[in-house]
């Protein structure tokens, strides 16, 4: 999985896959202030803060994406700690890479998921489609990292494929009033690549190097000192 840290440009709608509500818990667990402690040990705080006595516990890439600067590669295994938390983080800071994914990643807000949706009503847990997802994730990291339009767009493609295939309802659902397929296959065909935020809609995500009516330009927050790798 790829997440990359953000600095607030924009008031971010809620329930669109954003960490919206991760960012509220960081803020008055910490004072509206990341504290200079270990990233990982952070990571494990927040996820334990957000999820307390949650029956269906949110992931750890919302925490790590907050907390890690730049832009980072998860890997996870289910080995490892359950695969809540990543075996692995790499991340790069680079400077030139975090201005090139700001020139080519457009965001067009569409609608925020419904209340009361879920998008795990339906599962088809296929090993090679879960194989693909993570391969899609490796992919869209190193296009990143190449700065390469044209993979990073078939990489989030094939995301949105997976998503869609291991979990239909991440796109169909009757509490979506929105009708998403349409909207992601216009952007698909016209521009490299495609996806949304989140299950159930949020913001799409359009990869180009040329402009995007409509859309919303973000800026990575990066870190002079980059993030060290762990195992």
């Amino acid at each position: 999985m790829v997440v990359v840290s953000l600095e607030p440009k924009f008031y971010f709608m809620e329930r669109c896959g954003m960490a919206t509500g991760t960012r509220k818990v960081a803020l008055e667990l910490w004072r509206g202030g990341l504290p200079q402690r270990d990233p990982a040990a952070l990571v494990k705080e927040l996820y334990e803060a957000e999820n307390e006595d949650k029956p269906e516990p949110s992931g750890s890439q919302d925490m790590i994406g907050l907390i890690y600067p730049g832009i980072s590669r998860l890997d996870y295994d289910f080995c490892h700690e359950g695969g809540v938390f990543p075996k692995h983080i790499e991340s790069t800071n680079s400077s030139e890479i975090a201005r090139w994914l700001e020139n080519v990643i457009h965001v067009l807000p569409v609608a925020p998921r419904p209340e009361g949706y879920t998008p795990l009503g339906e599962k088809h847990l296929d090993g090679e489609w879960i194989r693909r997802l993570g391969q899609s994730g490796k992919d869209c990291f190193n296009a990143i990292l190449n700065t390469d339009v044209a993979a990073l767009g078939d990489s989030m493609n094939e995301c949105m494929k997976c998503w869609e295939t291991i979990l239909p309802h991440t796109v169909n659902h009757p509490a979506i009033k929105v009708d998403l397929r349409p909207i992601l296959d216009t952007y698909q065909r016209r521009y490299a690549g495609a996806m949304y935020s989140g299950c159930g809609g949020g913001y799409l995500y359009v990869v180009s190097d040329e402009p995007v009516p409509g859309s919303i330009r973000v800026n990575v927050r990066t870190d002079s000192t980059r993030t060290q790798q762990r195992e």
